[in-house]
């Protein structure tokens, strides 16, 4: 018996077959990339996110080797999905020729078992031909899937070191809040929300998505790329096995490719209209669960506050409120996927059968044998299932242009956090000098006009004023975060300037790295930090150096600011900025703390917020903010 394929040379065929449509496919899609960066939106806002993945001197060689290995093996997938149709073609044939014999009442002299051997070798040929295709089909598949993973790993790597990097890089985690936002909806919102899941959740979609949409996975027709090769491969095939038929009157040659083609446009279109609403629905749906899972974190982290104030039914309801965007969100997806989904499965199903109902006719004339019709049936499948890749992916495509959307905005708003004003710094030599501090709100409101002043090394500047006039504003204008202010700050540059928040920040990690951040432990003994924590008054704590925990929630809020005074005696600046750092000390505590710093650091200039008239003992000028610009500086007399 003849077969579809001359199998003995077909090692060397899907070789060259392979490599030279990969080759091709390569051109084009740079070609494709190109003219989408170049003219789409989208592309636009992709390359922005990842398009250094790709040019970056370091990443881009095995990036495009990885690109390269599966492109072939993409297009390998392919070649295996036209064989297994040629070796479906042989073994109906097969059946049927046997099939034929055995209903033949009288032979031409040979035996019944001699007149049917061709055909039965035949078909446990094709089987042996089929376990070889599917051993192949199998290997290509696991190693695709590693080959992948590489893939996906190393550009998720990527993405979250240089996304995270931007996000950190000078200070656009907090000044990006103070830029407007514009969603998907037309809403507008002052900085981007929820950083942590774009950064997570987000790339991880791009990644996912981005791999899923050139290449596929699993060897079917899932990607762009195997979408389109086997579009161009099976439509040959197709068109070769495909007949006449009559249309109300009219004949059509190659009737089963004209129609298909029909059917899926259609399909298709149907398909983009009832799908293109889920990208704003997805978009809203990261940002709306963002949102409760934040609310839920923030009960956890201030539970002793919220049980001290029996405030569990209102977070209650606060978390309800927000769960009930989630729900109301989830319900417009569902009601679209229903539509979307049930259109597609319809259009499935139809696919299914139509080719045996186009062929049935010229089966039954002895048009097309039983082998040409199993193989009509995989070809218009797997035709099928490439012209119909853009319907069937338009629910993750709106994941992920919603992923896209999301991580570009993050950028944006990062870029232009640090295109925002910022006060002239200027590293000079061991003092602090402000020359015309200005100091704004975001509405324009005057806070502090014009300030100058100087403090030499032994200096030390307690800043009072009533609330509203500035105090905390004029540290966040000095130390870089606030935009709206003017004027020339002169200090001591690098780590030899230290600014603290009445809350001091405690990583997680161990009690030895807590005490000394930023700077490593590993430029302290343990003796040091031991005796430090006796000289704060925390001698509890000198057995507990390597213990790992969550230090905010074990340490009480005047233990968290011993825990800031220690890091200032600890890393020796020429200049600390203490925003209320003693606000939670009792007024023994605060008055050893900062004969502690006085005498340790006699050098050190001190500038202080605070509010009580005690801590003026430990500083020799006073500055008082009168709001509305208005500002009074002025000595404090010794204390004999």
């Amino acid at each position: 018996m003849t077969t579809g394929r001359d199998w003995g040379n077909e090692l060397q065929a899907s070789i060259v077959w392979v490599l030279w449509v990969s080759a091709v496919c390569f051109v084009a899609m740079v070609v494709v990339c190109f003219l989408l960066v170049k003219f789409t939106k989208w592309g636009q806002q992709f390359w922005r996110v990842a398009g250094n993945f790709f040019t970056e001197r370091e990443s881009a060689p095995l990036t495009w080797t990885l690109i390269i290995v599966l492109l072939i093996y993409s297009i390998f997938a392919v070649r295996l999905n036209v064989l297994f149709t040629y070796q479906s073609l042989d073994m109906y044939n097969s059946l049927q020729a046997g099939s034929a014999i055995l209903d033949k009442s009288k032979g031409d002299g040979l035996s019944l078992a001699e007149r049917i051997e061709p055909a039965r070798t035949a078909f446990w040929t094709s089987l042996k031909i089929f376990g070889v295709l599917a051993t192949i089909y199998i290997l290509r598949g696991m190693s695709e899937w590693w080959i992948g993973a590489a893939f996906d790993i190393r550009m998720r790597a990527w993405l979250t070191s240089h996304i995270s990097q931007d996000w950190l890089g000078e200070r656009a985690f907090y000044r990006n809040r103070f830029i407007e936002v514009k969603g998907t909806s037309g809403e507008t919102t002052m900085g981007p929300d929820n950083p942590d899941q774009r950064i997570e959740e987000d790339i991880e979609n791009l990644v996912y998505w981005t791999h899923q949409f050139v290449f596929g996975r699993g060897g079917g027709a899932s990607g762009v790329i195997p979408a389109a090769v086997t579009m161009i491969t099976f439509t040959g095939m197709l068109w070769g096995l495909s007949g006449p038929l009559d249309i109300f009157g009219y004949k059509l040659g190659h009737a089963m490719v004209f129609l298909l083609m029909m059917f899926i446009f259609v399909a298709t279109v149907v398909a983009v209209w009832l799908g293109r609403p889920l990208i704003r629905l997805t978009f809203l749906k990261f940002r709306l669960s963002a949102n409760f899972r934040f609310g839920l974190v923030r009960v956890r982290e201030n539970a002793e506050n919220i049980a001290l104030y029996s405030g569990e039914q209102v977070e209650q309801r606060n978390l309800m409120a927000l769960f009930r965007a989630v729900v109301k969100n989830y319900w417009a997806i569902t009601y679209r996927q229903i539509m979307f989904n049930g259109w597609n499965w319809g259009v499935g199903q139809v696919s299914n059968i139509l080719p045996w109902v186009i062929q049935a006719g010229r089966f039954f004339t002895g048009q097309v044998t039983l082998g040409q019709l199993s193989q009509t049936a995989g070809a218009f499948g797997n035709l099928s299932d490439s012209l119909s890749f853009f319907r069937d992916m338009y629910d993750d495509f709106a994941r992920w242009r919603a992923s896209i959307i999301r991580l570009d905005g993050l950028q944006k708003a990062d870029k232009e956090a640090r295109e925002l004003p910022v006060i002239a710094t200027v590293d000079g030599p061991d003092e602090v000098v402000l020359e015309k501090v200005t100091v704004d709100k975001p509405n324009g409101e005057l806070l502090i006009k014009d300030l100058s002043l100087k403090l030499v090394p032994g200096d030390a500047l307690v800043v009072k004023g009533g609330s509203g006039t500035g105090k905390t504003t004029l540290f966040r204008a000095l130390s870089g975060l606030w935009p709206y202010c003017t004027g020339t700050f002169i200090r001591p540059g690098g780590t030899d300037t230290l600014f603290l928040s009445q809350v001091p920040y405690l990583p997680l990690t161990d009690l030895r790295a807590v005490l000394t951040y930023p700077a490593p432990p590993s430029g302290f003994s343990d003796d040091e930090l031991k005796q430090m924590l006796v000289d704060v008054s925390l001698p509890h704590l000198v057995d507990r150096l390597g213990e790992d925990q969550d230090w905010s929630k074990v340490l009480s809020p005047g233990e968290q600011q011993r825990i800031a005074f220690a890091r200032v005696l600890l890393s020796k600046p020429k200049v600390v900025f203490l925003d209320e750092a003693s606000s939670a000390l009792d007024e023994g505590l605060e008055y050893s703390l900062y004969h502690l710093v006085r005498t340790r650091l006699p050098e050190t200039i001190l500038l202080s917020i605070s509010h009580r008239p005690a801590t003026e003992q430990h500083h020799t000028k006073e500055l008082v903010l009168r709001g509305k610009g208005a500002w009074e500086l002025s000595d404090i007399p010794a204390k004999v």
